[in-house]
């Protein structure tokens, strides 16, 4: 709200150099567009950009300052050692975590319910708008005992400001003795990309325990630490070891002094030396004594007035009220979901989503040496292709950035190029410019021959999570383009406006909404494809080059020579390239393959691509996918479609060089039934259908199952898309279900039923297992309903919150149309 603000009053100033002719709309449009991408950069410039940590903020910015949080419980010594809380980790002992409330552009209020070390952290973030860096911010972080913590938990907590600019430093401002701080601590600092800045982390409140031990005079209690260090640059993510590092030296002297026998309380061993002084890394250390209070206080020296507990008191008010206004306006769940419980849930799911929004910079690994193996065009060319890895022709490129959403911030707190497009699906609901500023980014990262690596390891904090056997990015290897699903979404809404909105005087004076200024101003959403497309249509023929199926080897019949496709990437159990891991395929892998998923995705790639296109004014491009879309629906049935089966299958060349079909029933078979690809009137329809809605086969009382419950292959080795339920996948089934309930077709009653279960089914499963575990789940199992694999994965599971907003078709009656609505 605070930014909207700010918004009005620049265009109001800008608006006085608007002339009401009709010649200036073009001057006037480019003037708007140039003023919403600088709110648009400064609105989103800070925020808890570090989604690997329970709690740090960073700006938007290369080798810029961060910030990090960590606590530990610190009242005996058998907890200790394995108590310090720092990045979010799967075996912290947590009850649950993460955003209650978050909007990107504000902030909102974040909650940790630490039951291993028995107290709840409470971190609350806004921003403060002002000034020409991206304006200020404050946190305010919190602790509360749990009810079974003992009645006077002593914990540690520590806050860390650290300068990644080579030669930036920062000073501690404040006043102290050689034993801490009474008041509060503030730095002092000035970056080429920031300016001039103070932060301030103030004395807040909470009982400071005591101890009579002889180190009570070298070491007080009451004060406040500060340890300032000068560091290479490339260690300043290790902020834990660090930390213990300093600790051990702390330890050290005082068993040397004491003796092991005369330690004093933990809570005083695992103290820093005070050591306050200029550096690039600065430790912030308070113990408190059961519950406690503290802000943190970034004030912009570009701005007016400095920041205050006062200003972070009222902006958590104005944020809480924004957010639950807002969610009220874009998400409020719709029957049988309009309960409190089912909007508080709906808030989480999307709260976490945007708050797993991260900026990442570093070097990624790549494997440019293009051995021909990779090509993998012989029988057994998996094994080729094993070997060529083996040779470990890899390098570091970049750096590169990346401003992202993650899948889960324990597990996977990296981009995911095929998690992406269904994570912003949501997002694009809630904050469309966001979202393509999210786009933009991504495609930032393609190289010149169009190839955008599928998993974002940038940095080795982002290696620090990864074996090293996944760390590899090949450019010959492809992912799902679930990015043309935001996209196709957004013109869509372009095409809604009919144009009939437009830059102007009246409209600059008033201010524009920055999360819907693309397509509240249609000319500014047009221009944002007329400069992405060009990277769209090196993506699209990056895949028509790399990703191509073999036809004419194997004198196959097809309405069209060109249109097959076939990942690359295959061994005898993944593809992981598919991002369907070890769904079963043909066995033995043959490079006369051809993947009916990858079909269908380059299907709806070339159908959003002939939108984009007529939108840009290119109409022989147009032509050029429609002709692309046309081979494709075509070919999915003379290669794919298996009428005995009464579903599409994979292909593959038998021991007689001919082409045959292997169907293993599950998502890989309704795959153009899930991207909309199919005619209402199809018969293929009504038998995918029936496939999807039959309880021996995909339907479970908890959502589609990734496998037939028939397959000789469900539930068997590695079981990751071997029956568990996925949401993206489900999401996908409930909007086509939906699509083709509310069309004219014989199979709108068919559809309608399974939509209204299918709905049901997913949203209280999802509901359900968060009750229960504090967490959204990587997958659901299909049997008993409960999370699998990786908790905290408010990924594409928080797709359940636009599930929940869909209608549940009660005015249904069979004879609407789509044009109708």
């Amino acid at each position: 709200m605070a930014f909207m603000r700010q918004l009005t009053a620049s265009l109001s100033i800008l608006s006085t150099f608007v002339f009401p002719f009709a010649t200036c709309q073009a001057q006037d449009e480019a003037v708007l567009n140039a003023e919403i991408g600088r709110l648009n950069n400064q609105s989103l410039l800070w925020g808890p950009y570090r989604p690997n940590l329970y709690f740090g903020v960073r700006p938007r910015i290369p080798q810029s300052l961060t910030t990090g949080l960590l606590w530990a419980k610190v009242d005996n010594y058998v907890d200790v050692q394995n108590s310090f809380r720092y990045t979010c980790e799967q075996n912290d002992g947590m009850a649950g975590y993460g955003w209650d409330e978050y909007d990107t552009r504000t902030g909102g209020i974040q909650h940790i319910h630490d039951a291993g070390n028995k107290i709840d952290i409470t971190a609350e973030f806004v921003k403060i708008p002002g000034g020409g860096h991206g304006g200020s911010w404050a946190a305010r972080i919190k602790g509360e005992p749990r009810p079974d913590a003992p009645p006077a938990l002593k914990t540690t907590v520590l806050f860390y400001v650290a300068s990644e600019a080579i030669g930036e430093v920062v000073d501690v401002a404040s006043t102290g003795d050689s034993n801490g701080f009474d008041g509060d601590v503030a730095f002092v600092g000035k970056s080429k990309a920031l300016g001039d800045y103070k932060l301030v982390v103030t004395k807040g409140t909470g009982e400071r325990p005591s101890s009579d031990h002889p180190i009570s005079s070298q070491r007080d209690l009451d004060k406040t630490i500060v340890q300032s260090f000068n560091m290479p640059t490339e260690h300043l993510w290790q902020a834990k070891q660090l930390l213990f590092q300093q600790l051990k030296l702390g330890v050290d002297e005082i068993i040397k002094e004491y003796g092991a026998d005369n330690a004093p309380p933990p809570w005083q061993v695992y103290q820093l030396t005070n050591k306050p002084g200029q550096g690039n890394f600065h430790f912030v250390q308070k113990v408190f004594e059961g519950p406690f209070e503290l802000d943190i206080l970034f004030s912009s020296g570009s701005a007016s007035d400095d920041t205050t507990s006062e200003d972070l008191t009222r902006e958590i008010k104005a944020t809480t009220e924004s957010f639950n206004d807002r969610f009220t306006d874009v998400f409020e769940p719709q029957a049988p979901f309009h309960t409190d419980k089912y909007r508080k849930f709906g808030q989480s799911m999307l709260s976490n989503l945007a708050g797993g929004i991260g900026y990442f910079y570093g070097q990624h690994v790549v494997d440019r040496s293009y051995a021909p193996e990779y090509d993998e065009e012989n029988e057994g060319f998996w094994e080729e292709t094993a070997e060529a890895r083996a040779r470990r022709q890899e390098k570091l490129e970049g750096p590169y950035e990346l401003f992202s959403s993650i899948p889960s911030r324990p597990f996977f707190p990296r981009g995911f190029l095929w998690d992406e497009g269904f994570h912003l699906l949501p997002i694009a609901d809630w904050d469309i410019d966001l979202t393509l500023e999210i786009v933009k980014s991504w495609y930032n990262l393609m190289d010149e021959d169009g190839w955008i690596a599928r998993e974002q390891i940038l940095g080795e904090e982002a290696r620090s999570k990864v074996p090293p056997e996944f760390q590899v990015q090949y450019p010959h290897y492809a992912n799902p383009p679930t990015l043309y699903l935001v996209l196709e979404a957004f013109t869509e809404r372009l095409q809604k406006t009919n144009g009939s909105q437009h830059v102007g005087k009246e409209q600059l004076s008033q201010g524009v909404v920055l999360e819907s200024a693309h397509v509240d101003n249609p000319s500014l959403g047009i221009e944002y494809l007329r400069t992405l497309y060009p990277l769209l249509r090196r993506q699209f023929l990056w895949f028509k080059k790399t990703q191509f199926g073999d036809i004419k080897s194997y004198d196959r019949e097809a309405y069209s020579t060109k249109e097959a496709y076939r990942w690359r990437g295959r061994s005898v159990q993944h593809i992981l390239t598919s991002g369907l891991d070890d769904y079963p395929r043909p066995q033995p892998p043959h490079p006369g393959e051809l993947h009916v998923d990858l079909m269908s995705w380059m299907g709806m790639l070339a159908r959003s691509l002939a939108k984009i296109a007529d939108f840009v004014g290119l109409p022989e491009d147009v032509q050029e996918y429609n002709k692309v879309l046309d081979g494709i629906s075509h070919n999915l049935v003379d290669l794919h479609w298996s009428e005995s089966e009464g579903c599409f299958c994979d292909a593959t060349i038998d021991a007689f060089e001919e082409h045959t079909l292997v169907c293993h029933k599950g998502y890989v078979s309704i795959f153009p039934f899930l991207l909309g690809l199919l005619q209402s009137d199809d018969p293929k329809l009504e038998k995918l259908l029936d496939l999807l809605g039959d309880e021996e086969e995909l339907f479970s009382p908890h959502g589609i199952r990734s496998l037939s419950k028939k397959s000789e292959f469900y539930g068997t080795d590695e079981n990751y898309w071997r029956s568990p339920v996925w949401i993206n996948m489900n999401y996908l089934a409930i909007v086509s279900l939906r699509n083709y309930a509310i069309q004219s077709g014989p199979y709108s009653h068919k559809a309608k039923d399974l939509y209204v279960k299918l709905r049901k089914n997913i949203v209280e499963t999802v509901y359900q297992s968060w009750e229960e575990t504090g967490f959204a789940w990587e997958q659901y199992n299909p049997e008993t309903g409960s999370g699998q694999r990786t908790q905290h994965f408010t990924g594409w599971t928080s797709l359940v919150v636009k599930i929940m907003a869909l209608d549940d078709l009660s005015w249904w009656t069979g004879r609407h149309v789509r044009d109708e609505l």
